[in-house]
């Protein structure tokens, strides 16, 4: 959410970003918001004038009802009245003029605040311009990929082998896009949870377990009216979602606060389960476990002043380079064209990682700087040393989803005797075992 005073001032640069981000039927809404911007400053102006007058007024009355009090002369008394009943009936005029004053302010006020959740936000010069995903750009490669010489099956068909998945089941009591993990796969996703969590509470994050339902004005202040339709499910009867993420709970924390400037950066790691309703396209990839209603997650969170903000943006998603590849994973860094951006954030970029069954990669992890703009939904301030309070930065990104990092685990380290094997870095977590090995 932009900033009212930057887009009253550049209207041209807020119109331009509409148009990299291919969003040309909001361009309209740029003069929409300027001219309801406009039309609530005159009302607020007006009112506060006449709030001065009726002050002016009220205050002459002082000294003319006590004159009246200590008047004897009929005449002089009359006058007296006369010029407190004018007084009185000016004031109460401006008290019906205030009123429509103040009414056209907070229509205005409302109409405004419902487009500038709309119009998105700057994006940061570095972004790729392009409509769609299609022109997002390859930035590097971490770890060769490789394609062995045998076969590799889907991933379910992996997890059958170790009686680790019922997907069928699931579908009796839950619907689809649900499953039950069993046995050593549901003790390798346990463990690459506990694995991701130590893993960021050792670069000196925090960690929390957050509430998974948040309040609507949460919601609204952490995603868009579009993103939350597409996501969020709603309990009924309740001003309660379930969350779609955990950063959504996370930022949501700091709703109304000021922060001092000294506590900052706010780092922390949460794990959660998350809920979404879309389920994404309904290709050959979407089956199995890829896409889901229901999945646990270890996110990172940072709060930071804005000057911090692109080098924590860097930082973030080399964690999760580091995180993989001490995984055997191999992964590459893809920046989010302008198209691709969701509207409240600045920059953003994918990780994905290499399916040697697939022979591509695929996402396993985003990082994004959303710069101002959910701490101004959220109205999070900082309070500087000198006094004065401003909007910090927030970004978030994904330390490990465990559905899909299952599937690139599973695949990546699967051998041709279907036995897969476990790195030395997550041996301690699966109690020492170094592979698993198939059951049929």
């Amino acid at each position: 959410m932009l900033d009212i005073r930057f887009l009253r001032e550049n209207p041209e640069l807020v119109k331009e970003n509409i148009r990299k981000k291919f969003q040309n039927a909001k361009l309209p809404l740029v003069d929409e918001a300027i001219a309801l911007d406009a039309e609530k400053r005159s009302a607020m102006a007006e009112s506060d004038a006449l709030k001065a007058e009726r002050n002016k007024l009220s205050k002459a009355n002082g000294p003319l009802y006590g004159r009246l009090k200590k008047c004897a002369d009929e005449a002089e008394k009359a006058e007296l009245q006369a010029r407190i009943d004018a007084n009185n009936a000016a004031v109460k005029a401006n008290a019906d003029r205030m009123a429509q004053l103040d009414a056209r302010a907070a229509q205005a006020e409302e109409q405004l605040n419902k487009i500038m959740m709309v119009i998105p936000q700057m994006i940061d010069p570095s972004v790729p311009i392009g409509p769609d995903d299609s022109h997002n750009v390859e930035l590097q490669r971490f770890g060769e990929p490789k394609v062995p010489d045998f076969e590799i099956p889907y991933h379910t068909e992996i997890m059958d082998r170790f009686d680790g998945i019922d997907m069928d089941a699931a579908g009796r009591v839950s619907g689809n896009g649900f499953y039950y993990l069993l046995g050593d796969i549901a003790r390798l996703h346990s463990a690459v949870t506990a694995y991701a969590r130590d893993f960021m509470i050792n670069k000196g994050f925090t960690y929390c377990i957050p509430p998974f339902m948040i309040r609507g004005d949460v919601v609204t202040g952490v995603m868009s009216f579009a993103e939350m339709d597409a996501m969020m499910y709603k309990i009924e009867g309740e001003d309660l979602y379930l969350i779609g993420t955990s950063e959504h709970s996370m930022i949501g924390r700091y709703i109304g606060q000021i922060i001092p400037e000294d506590k900052l950066p706010q780092t922390m790691t949460s794990y959660s389960p998350c809920f979404r309703k879309e389920k994404g396209a309904h290709g050959i990839e979407e089956r199995g476990i890829y896409r889901i209603h229901q999945f646990e997650k270890q996110e990172m969170v940072v709060v930071c002043k804005p000057e911090d903000s692109m080098k924590w943006y860097e930082q973030m998603w080399r964690y999760s380079v580091e995180l993989f590849r001490s995984l055997d994973i191999p992964v590459r860094q893809l920046e989010c064209c302008s198209g691709d951006l969701a509207d409240l954030k600045v920059k953003s970029c994918d990780i994905e990682a290499w399916s040697p069954r697939q022979q591509k990669y695929f996402e396993v992890c985003s990082c994004s700087n959303l710069g101002d703009a959910q701490a101004r939904r959220l109205k999070i301030r900082i309070k500087g040393q000198d006094g004065k309070t401003y909007l910090p930065h927030t970004l978030n990104n994904t330390v490990v989803a465990p559905p899909r990092m299952l599937i690139a685990f599973l695949e990546n380290n699967l051998q041709a005797d279907g036995s897969v094997l476990i790195p030395q870095a997550l041996r301690p977590y699966m109690g020492g075992c170094d592979r698993l090995i198939p059951k049929h």
